[in-house]
C-alpha cells in the first residue's frame, strides 16, 4: 500500500475511532506509527503496509481479498469501517455491506460515503470531502518551512526528501515536470515568476511587484529609488555677467591657451598603438548568407586533382574585355554609317574586320539574341584545343634592384660646389686655359690673340702677351714637371714656347736652358748625310717677343687645335684636324725636331694624348680612338665609343680607363681592360660637350664642359680589383657662364692637388670653382 492511502486513513476522525475501539487494530496502529517515524526507506513502509493488511485479514471472518477489496475502495478505508458484530467469528459485518439509509434509521451517525456501482456492476464507495475542525482562531497558520537551518540542500540529493518541518515530518522533494510541463509553464508565466529556485525551500522563487519594478529600473540603468530626479535645476554659482570690478584682475594663465602636453601624450599613445596593431578599428562582422537547403548546388571542380607545373600544362589565354563597340548603347562615333554597313554586308565573312556591326538600342531588354553565339563558342573551343601554346617565362624583377646602389653625394666630398674667383680681361671668347704643375698660376688664351697668366686663387693678372691680332689663341698648355716653367701656346698655324718672366731668376734660367737646348743640333738635327728637308722649321719669334719671354716658334700647315705633353716633358704632340698627313705631329723639345708618325690617317683627327705610364699613343678621329705602341710602331686596338663626332677625350691616371666627350651630348666611360665598347654612357647635357678632364692629383673626380653653359662634376672611383667595376656618381652641376652665339663653356681643367676646377667660357671670363 502507498503512503498516500495511509495518510487518508489517518486524517479521518471516524477511522481513528473505529481503529481505537478494536484492541488488535489499536496495537497495529501504534506499531505502524512508530514504524513511520523510525523508517529510513520506502521499503520498510511497504513491509508495514503488508503486515497491516495481513493482521486485518486474520481478524476478519475468513473472507477472500476479493470480498473485502471492492474496486475503487482502499483497503484501510474498508478496515476503518468494520463493525463489532460480524457474521463470522462473533464480529460485525463490514460497513460496506450496510445500507446508508438503514444506518440513518438506527440513529447512528451519518455515513461519510455513498455507495455506487462502477461500470462492471461492482459496488463503489464515494467519500465526502473532509471538513477539518480547528479549535483555534481563524488566522492563517504559517506556511510549512524547512528546519534544516544553514545546511546546504546538496546533502539531501540522495534522499527523496529535502528536510523536516516543525513537527518532524519529512518534506518531500517537489516533483519536476517533464518537458511538456516545462513548456506549458513557460508559456503560462504566472505573476511574479522568475524561473529561479529558492535555495531554502527548493520551490520556485516568486517576487513581488515592487521588487520587479526595482529590477526593471536597474536593468534600464536607472536609479533604483523611485522619485529620484537625475536632472535637478542648475545652480549658477558663477554668473555669465562681466563685472566691472572683478574679484581678481590677474591675467589668464598661459596653460589655458597652450595645448595640453598630457593630452598630446595620451593621443600619441593611442596613435602608436593603432600603428603597431594593438588597437584595431572596428570592422563589422562579415555577413554570411544562409544557403537554401532546397536549392542544390554542384561544384564541378570539387574532385579536380591538382596538376603539376609541367610545360605541357599551359593555362588557356583569356579573351580581351569588351569595348565600346560591343555595348548595346555605344557612342555615336562607333556607329557605322550606310556606306560602312553596305561594305560590311558585301564583304566576305573571312575578309570582315569585325564579326558584328555596332548597333544602338534604347534599353537592354530590347537587345535581341546573338545569332553567332554558339558558333563563336565552338570556334573558341577549337582554338583552345587545337592551337599550340608556348610557355613564356616572366621575370618578376624590381627595376630598382638592377641599378647599383650609389653612395650619397655628401659622402663623396670634397668636390667643387661654388664659384670662388672670376677672371676678367679677355676680349671675346676664352678658348683654352691650363693650370701650371705647381698650382699657383693659370694660363688662358682667347679670340683677342693674347695669352694671359693669372694668379691662383686671387684672380690677379700677373703677365700677358699678344701673339697675333688676326688669329685667336686656340690652345695653351704647361709643360709637366716642377723643375721649369714652360708654356706652349698655338695661334693659327704657329706654335710658341714661352718662359714667362714672372718667376724666380733661377727658375727662369732653367726654363730658358730647356727650351734653347735644341739649338745645338745643326739644321734642327739634320746631318750632312741627310737629303730630306725638315718637316717643320724651328725659329726665333723675333726681338719683340723674345723680350717678353717667347723663345721658340714653328709653324704647321694647318690650324693647330690640340697640344698634349708627354709625362716626362720631353715630347709633345699637336693635332691640326684640317691637315692630312700633318694632322698629327710629335715634337721633341730637346732636339727641336718634328715628326709626322702617320703617312695616311683614317678619318679626321680630333685629339691625341700620351698614355700616362706606357709608351702608347692614342689618336681620336671622328668616331674611333686608335691606340698605337710607339716602341713597336704598331696598332694595338681600336676603341669604339659609338659617338657620332668625338670632341675630346682624356686618360685616367691609372691608364686603364678613359672618358670621351662628343658633340652629340654624350659622355662615355671606357674600361680598356673590359671592352672596346663604352662601359657607361651619361646623358646629362642639353648641348654638345666641348671638353672632358680627369683630376690628376689622386682625387676620384672628373668634369665635362658643355655649350649649355654648365660644368658637371662626377665621382669616378677605380679600384685595382678586377671583379669590381668603376663607380660613377654625378655630384654637382656648376652654372655661371653665359651662352653666347650657341657657345657655352669651351674648356675645363683641374688644380693639380686641390679639388678645384677652372673653366673658360664664351662670355670672355674664366671661373675658379672651389
Amino acid at each position: 500500500m502507498s503512503k498516500k492511502r495511509k495518510a487518508i486513513t489517518r486524517d479521518s476522525p471516524e477511522a481513528d475511532e473505529v481503529i481505537l475501539s478494536d484492541g488488535g487494530s489499536g496495537d497495529l496502529f501504534d506499531e505502524e506509527l512508530l514504524n513511520d517515524f523510525g523508517s529510513s526507506s520506502w521499503e520498510e513502509e511497504e513491509e508495514n503496509d503488508n503486515s497491516l493488511s495481513n493482521d486485518s485479514l486474520e481478524d476478519g471472518s475468513g473472507q477472500e481479498d476479493d470480498d473485502l477489496l471492492v474496486e475503487g475502495v482502499e483497503h484501510e478505508d474498508v478496515l476503518s469501517h468494520k463493525g463489532e458484530n460480524s457474521t463470522t467469528g462473533g464480529r460485525k459485518s463490514p460497513i460496506g455491506e450496510k445500507n446508508p439509509d438503514e444506518e440513518l434509521a438506527e440513529g447512528g451517525p451519518p455515513a461519510s460515503f455513498k455507495l455506487a456501482e462502477d461500470a462492471n456492476g461492482n459496488p463503489r464507495y464515494t467519500y465526502n470531502e473532509i471538513d477539518p475542525v480547528y479549535d483555534s482562531d481563524e488566522s492563517e497558520a504559517p506556511a510549512t518551512s524547512n528546519t534544516i537551518g544553514n545546511i546546504a540542500l546538496s546533502f539531501y540529493d540522495s534522499y527523496p526528501h529535502i528536510g523536516y518541518d516543525i513537527n518532524g515530518q519529512k518534506i518531500s522533494r517537489p516533483a519536476k515536470g517533464q518537458a511538456l510541463d516545462a513548456l506549458l509553464d513557460s508559456i503560462e508565466v504566472p505573476k511574479g515568476w522568475t524561473g529561479l529556485t529558492d535555495p531554502a525551500t527548493g520551490k520556485p522563487l516568486e517576487l513581488s511587484q515592487e521588487e520587479l519594478e526595482m529590477l526593471k529600473r536597474i536593468q534600464m540603468n536607472e536609479v533604483p529609488e523611485e522619485g529620484y530626479d537625475p536632472y535637478p535645476p542648475i545652480i549658477e554659482y558663477f554668473t555669465s555677467k562681466t563685472e566691472q570690478m572683478p574679484l581678481s584682475a590677474a591675467p589668464e594663465p598661459k596653460r589655458r591657451f597652450v595645448p595640453s602636453k598630457h593630452e598630446a601624450k595620451r593621443v600619441m599613445k593611442i596613435v602608436r598603438a593603432i600603428r603597431e596593431g594593438r588597437i584595431l578599428p572596428y570592422r563589422p562582422p562579415p555577413e554570411h548568407e544562409e544557403e537554401d537547403a532546397v536549392v542544390k548546388r554542384y561544384d564541378i571542380w570539387a574532385n579536380e586533382a591538382p596538376r603539376s607545373d609541367h610545360p605541357t600544362n599551359i593555362p588557356a589565354p583569356k579573351l580581351p574585355p569588351p569595348g565600346y563597340e560591343e555595348s548595346y548603347h555605344p557612342p555615336p562615333e562607333y556607329l557605322p554609317d550606310q556606306n560602312e554597313k553596305k561594305a560590311w554586308d558585301e564583304a566576305e565573312e573571312e575578309d570582315r574586320d569585325k564579326d558584328f556591326l555596332p548597333t544602338n538600342h534604347d534599353s537592354l531588354r530590347k537587345v535581341p539574341g546573338y545569332d553567332r553565339f554558339v558558333k563563336e563558342k565552338f570556334e573558341r573551343c577549337l582554338d583552345l584545343y587545337l592551337a599550340p601554346r608556348v610557355r613564356r617565362s616572366k621575370l618578376n624583377i624590381d627595376p630598382e634592384s638592377l641599378l647599383p646602389r650609389l653612395p650619397h653625394p655628401e659622402e663623396l666630398r670634397p668636390f667643387p660646389t661654388t664659384c670662388a674667383t672670376l677672371f676678367r680681361g679677355h676680349e671675346g671668347r676664352v678658348r683654352s686655359l691650363a693650370t701650371d704643375p705647381s698650382g699657383t698660376m693659370l694660363a688662358s688664351g682667347g679670340d683677342d690673340g693674347t695669352v694671359r697668366v693669372w694668379e691662383l686663387p686671387s684672380g690677379r693678372q700677373i703677365w700677358s702677351v699678344t701673339l697675333g691680332k688676326e688669329e685667336a689663341v686656340n690652345v695653351v698648355r704647361w709643360r709637366p714637371g716642377t723643375d721649369s716653367v714652360v708654356l706652349s701656346a698655338a695661334t693659327g698655324q704657329d706654335l710658341y714656347l714661352i718662359a714667362p718672366p714672372i718667376i724666380s731668376p733661377e727658375m727662369e734660367r732653367k726654363s730658358r736652358e730647356i727650351i734653347d737646348a735644341g739649338w745645338g743640333y745643326a739644321a734642327n738635327g739634320i746631318t750632312s748625310k741627310a737629303k730630306k728637308e725638315p718637316v717643320v722649321q724651328w725659329t726665333r719669334p723675333g726681338a719683340r717677343l723674345e723680350a717678353v719671354g717667347v723663345l721658340v716658334k714653328f709653324s704647321l700647315r694647318k690650324t693647330i687645335k690640340v697640344i698634349t705633353w708627354h709625362r716626362r716633358g720631353e715630347y709633345f704632340a699637336t693635332v691640326a684636324p684640317q691637315g692630312q698627313t700633318s694632322a698629327v705631329a710629335i715634337h721633341t723639345l730637346s732636339k727641336h725636331l718634328t715628326q709626322l708618325p702617320f703617312r695616311r690617317l683614317k678619318g679626321l683627327a680630333q685629339s691625341a694624348q700620351f698614355h700616362p705610364s706606357k709608351p702608347i699613343f692614342l689618336v681620336a678621329t671622328q668616331r674611333m680612338i686608335r691606340s698605337y705602341d710607339l716602341s713597336k710602331q704598331e696598332l694595338l686596338k681600336i676603341i669604339q665609343p659609338g659617338a657620332r663626332w668625338i670632341s675630346s677625350f682624356d686618360m685616367h691616371p691609372g691608364g686603364d680607363n678613359l672618358i670621351v666627350g662628343s658633340y652629340d651630348k654624350r659622355l662615355l666611360w671606357h674600361d680598356l681592360e673590359l671592352s672596346v665598347r663604352p662601359y657607361k654612357t651619361l646623358r646629362y647635357h642639353q648641348k654638345a660637350i666641348r671638353a672632358v678632364k680627369f683630376h690628376q692629383g689622386g682625387l676620384p673626380l672628373f668634369a665635362d664642359a658643355s655649350d649649355d653653359g654648365s660644368v658637371q662634376i662626377f665621382h669616378g672611383k677605380v679600384v685595382d680589383d678586377a671583379m669590381e667595376n668603376a663607380t660613377i656618381v654625378p655630384l654637382k652641376v656648376l652654372k655661371g657662364h653665359q651662352v653666347r652665339k650657341e657657345l657655352g663653356v669651351l674648356d675645363v681643367d683641374w688644380h693639380p692637388k686641390e679639388p678645384w676646377c677652372v673653366s673658360a667660357g664664351a662670355d670672355g671670363t674664366c671661373r675658379l670653382w672651389m
